[in-house]
């Protein structure tokens, strides 16, 4: 439902069921506004009502308060808005390592995931860590930072398995897409069962399952990963695809195999600085389009890919760029905004700022002419207010104290004072604990005592116990299969009779054992991390119009 282009409010009801149940007043917050709904309208002089989580109106600034409003103070955000930014496809619990100086260049993910450098610097270490619960609320709340201060307002959660076998998902600030606590939006599908999942026809009844499933297909650009995605074809012409799909990475996909995605109304996740680290290539992107194929964006993970969206949709600009134009900055913007919530079916709540949708807002300094480019163009530094639900998280001191938050976190970004404020009641008891300077310490002394810490049986000790009835519950981080729980982020199923597993180098009991060394802890952002912009030169896979243009656009 698009807000009206005049001086008429778009009005609706608010919503009944908030992630945060914490009661505020009504808001009123005006700036350039890009609501990204389906005219694309930018009002350059705008207000959004607030209430309850929800955006009640939408309007010219000229145009009178809706009703109820009238005596409510207008908070100047001093700069553009934007819905905000949804995040598909990111592993967040390996987000406190640095970027991997990725030796040589892949071509599907069994060749790099295993080998004893990988294993050193990222499986091993999160390994170690994630099998410390006391380190686990100190991680999920510096991920979750990490995405506030880039204007993330959802991304994928942070999983966890028992030594009883159970599975849950954290709760914290930023929504969950695996959990949301809201029944207006319908929680995505992130692993299927091996069981469920042993050959083509079971798969296609898990995904009827989920209005949405992200799941990875064919991570890589060589044949192998394209086989991931033909083990689909059960009888010519038959396919298990449904429109829940989501396949993130689709790197080995050709243009006949993206028809057949957008035939079957199923969408894909582009991670192109991840794809262009690992593999010197990322996703056939311009057939994509053609064929239709609605695209959402994600990081991936800070070992291979960006710190934030705002990153990737730098990355992803300069793909398009070095393509010819393939995407406006707006269509890019669209994938991390209205084409992410329609991916998950969340879009008659999120992805937008119309009436009636929740109230998750990015602001960025400024009223630029062309407000999308503005965006790309955006570092953590620009960032001046992210909230969710109606909530003020992050921001500058002085539009924290306007929206009437007086408990918050004092933070430095590029050298600019910035509030966090981490209070809500539906998070996890020990994560509301844990300030982001607390998190930091802490992550910081543990990846510089991993040497110590990995010589101890009992820390290294697998988390699924034999007796486990006869143990505490205890919950361990669940690092993307790397102990067995039964679930798989990356279903291969037979082709011809033959399995399509791309078994990882170094990987299994014969695998030799990899000393653990001490690892700085990745900072929250771009702008305050040295070595970052350094080592994207560096890298030998990535191409030089990436290697040069990143940072330029971080100037």
């Amino acid at each position: 439902m698009p807000t009206e282009k005049s001086h008429g409010a778009a009005k609706a009801g608010t919503k009944k069921s908030p992630i945060d149940p914490l009661e505020g007043p009504k808001l009123a917050v005006s700036g350039q506004i890009v609501t990204m709904n389906m005219d694309r309208q930018v009002i350059k002089d705008g207000v959004i009502y607030i209430e309850k989580g929800g955006i009640v109106a939408v309007q010219d600034a000229a145009a009178a308060p809706p009703a109820g409003f009238e005596a409510v103070a207008v908070i100047d955000s001093g700069g553009t808005i934007f819905p905000g930014l949804i995040e598909l496809h990111n592993h967040l619990s390996y987000n406190i390592l640095k970027l991997w100086n990725v030796p040589k260049a892949y071509k599907n993910r069994g060749q790099w995931a295993g080998i004893p450098e990988y294993r050193q610097l990222i499986s091993g270490p999160m390994k170690q860590i994630g099998q410390a619960p006391g380190l686990m609320a100190s991680l999920v709340r510096y991920v979750e930072c990490k995405c506030l201060l880039g204007g993330t307002t959802t991304s994928q959660g942070v999983a966890l398995f028992s030594n009883m076998g159970a599975r849950r998902f954290y709760r914290g600030i930023v929504r969950n897409v695996e959990q949301t606590g809201d029944p207006d939006l319908p929680e995505a599908g992130t692993r299927i069962p091996d069981v469920d999942a042993k050959d083509a026809k079971s798969f296609l009844a898990r995904l009827a399952q989920k209005k949405c499933y992200l799941l990875h297909l064919a991570e890589g650009v060589d044949d192998s990963a394209r086989k991931h995605f033909l083990s689909l074809e059960y009888e010519p012409e038959k396919w298990a695809i449904s429109d829940s799909l989501a396949g993130i990475h689709c790197a080995g996909l050709k243009a006949p195999d993206f028809d057949v995605m957008a035939d079957k109304g199923a969408s894909m996740i582009w991670s192109p600085l991840s794809n262009l680290l690992l593999y010197g290539g990322t996703a056939d992107v311009a057939s994509a389009r053609k064929s239709g194929v609605r695209m959402g964006l994600g990081s991936d993970w800070s070992p291979s890919g960006s710190k934030n969206l705002l990153g990737e949709l730098k990355a992803a600009h300069l793909v398009s760029q070095h393509n010819g134009g393939l995407f406006s900055d707006q269509e890019l913007i669209a994938m991390a905004t209205c084409n992410a919530a329609a991916i998950l079916r969340w879009d008659k709540h999120l992805g937008s700022i119309e009436a009636g949708k929740c109230a998750d807002l990015l602001v960025i300094d400024g009223h630029a002419k062309d407000a999308y480019s503005a965006l790309i163009k955006a570092t953590e530094k620009s960032v001046r207010l992210v909230l969710i639900n109606g909530v003020a998280r992050y921001g500058t001191p002085e539009l924290m104290k306007s929206f009437g938050v007086q408990k918050a976190e004092s933070l430095k970004v590029g050298n600019e004072q910035r509030k966090l404020y981490l209070e809500q009641k539906t998070e996890d008891p020990d994560v509301a604990a844990v300030s982001l300077s607390k998190a930091t310490a802490s992550l910081t002394k543990a990846l510089k005592d991993l040497p110590k810490a990995s010589k101890s049986p009992q820390a290294m000790a697998a988390p699924l116990a034999k007796n486990a009835g006869q143990q505490p519950l205890t919950w361990y981080l669940a690092l993307d299969e790397l102990e067995t729980t039964g679930m798989d982020l990356r279903p291969h199923l037979p082709i011809n009779g033959h399995e399509t597993m791309m078994a990882a180098k170094g990987q299994g009991i014969k695998a030799a054992p990899v000393k653990l060394k001490a690892l700085d802890l990745d900072p929250v952002t771009v702008v305050d991390d040295e070595s970052f912009l350094p080592l994207i030169k560096k890298e030998k896979n990535l191409p030089d119009f990436m290697k040069e243009g990143l940072p330029a656009l971080y100037r």
